[in-house]
């Protein structure tokens, strides 16, 4: 039987068997070599205290509202495979397939298991991986499409001053795209010295610790008191918000991307923010219409992120840390990913 990584409760997961449906006419199926988990949104689901458990986001109202008793929720413990995104080689073609063929490597969205069965016609989300490509770089298509769009909500131009707090995968490839996209100089802020030191090997100039530093003072006296044009905040903490309004120059932006939990204190918008007409822009690159549609949306964002993946304009072989079994996944996912996420940056996954 095959198997598959499955949420079987609050902070506990396993491998348990499933079995494939047919292979429809539009679709392949696709042997699985690597693949990783979600380490933002999905985590919070995985231990029970995401806002989707209770309520939903209404796209009529753009609000969230309580779930009535026959409202669909994708997540059941017990059945939930857990995962982000893979690789794998095309075993199988549906007869109406026509850009796939066997033997390919494809990269695309879905659970950790040693199969997926997926649309193969009119599917931006199906990647076709080159041999020259990076199955690392693959793994992160999902978080470089939010590192993109947090880089251009955030307003950044060439020679910006910029800091990026949070070292997770968005905020790794943050870093590496503010470069990119201009950067005179990028810093960034972690607490995990693994983080930092893989930030710093792939490009960053500087890298603080907040539990350590006073983060928004050390980057006020490393711009000239001025303070960073633009910080892009990717996680999610209110301690880190506060250094990021703190370290802001006047008149500066900050893009939130990091998916945040209800604050428990320590944000006090009465000091730097309230003087300094700091901006703060909500960014998240799958909300439609993007700010500037209609040149760009989602699918854009989607080719951009993949194409400087796939010409190695990003580096991702240090974000993917650590590497491990399937057969440890469901330890490893408990240890790696919630436990203690000091220990890996982007877990990987590997079937081979």
């Amino acid at each position: 039987m095959l198997k598959q990584l499955v949420a079987v409760a609050p902070h506990e997961a396993a491998i348990l068997e499933y079995e494939d449906h047919p292979v429809g006419q539009n679709q392949i199926k696709v042997k699985v070599e690597y693949a990783a988990p979600k380490h933002g949104s999905e985590l919070a689901e995985f231990r029970g205290v995401s806002p989707h458990t209770t309520e939903k986001y209404d796209p009529e109202w753009r609000t969230f509202l309580k779930r009535q008793e026959n409202d669909t929720y994708e997540i059941h413990f017990g059945k939930w495979n857990l995962g982000n995104q893979w690789v794998g080689t095309v075993i199988e073609v549906g007869s109406e397939v026509t850009e796939y063929v066997i033997g390919e490597r494809v990269c695309g969205y879905g659970g950790i298991r040693e199969t997926h069965i997926v649309d193969a016609v009119d599917n931006p989300r199906l990647r076709k991986v080159p041999d020259s490509m990076s199955w690392k770089n693959a793994l992160c298509f999902d978080p470089a499409q939010f590192a993109l769009g947090g880089v251009r909500d955030s307003g950044l131009r060439a020679g910006d001053r910029v800091a990026v707090i949070g070292l997770g995968a968005i905020g790794q490839i943050a870093a590496q795209m503010a470069k990119v996209a201009g950067a005179d100089y990028v810093a960034v802020v972690d607490p995990i010295q693994r983080r930092r030191e893989a930030a710093l090997r792939i490009g960053a100039d500087e890298a603080f610790d907040p539990l350590q530093q006073d983060v928004g003072l050390e980057l006020k006296k490393r711009t000239g008191k001025l303070g960073v044009d633009v910080v892009i905040e990717t996680s999610a903490n209110e301690q880190a918000l506060q250094q990021s309004l703190r370290g802001l120059a006047y008149g500066g932006t900050i893009a939130y991307v990091g998916w945040a939990r209800a604050f428990k204190g320590g944000l006090d918008l009465g000091r730097e923010a309230h003087f300094n007409y700091g901006k703060v822009i909500f960014s998240r690159a799958c909300s439609e219409p993007n700010p500037d549609y209609p040149r760009w949306d989602r699918h854009r964002i989607e080719d951009v992120a993949w194409d400087w993946l796939k010409t190695h304009r990003i580096d991702c072989e240090h974000i993917i840390d650590l590497v491990i079994p399937f057969a440890e996944s469901a330890q490893g996912y408990c240890e790696y990913v919630d436990r203690h996420p000091e220990k890996s940056i982007k877990l990987g996954i590997a079937f081979c």
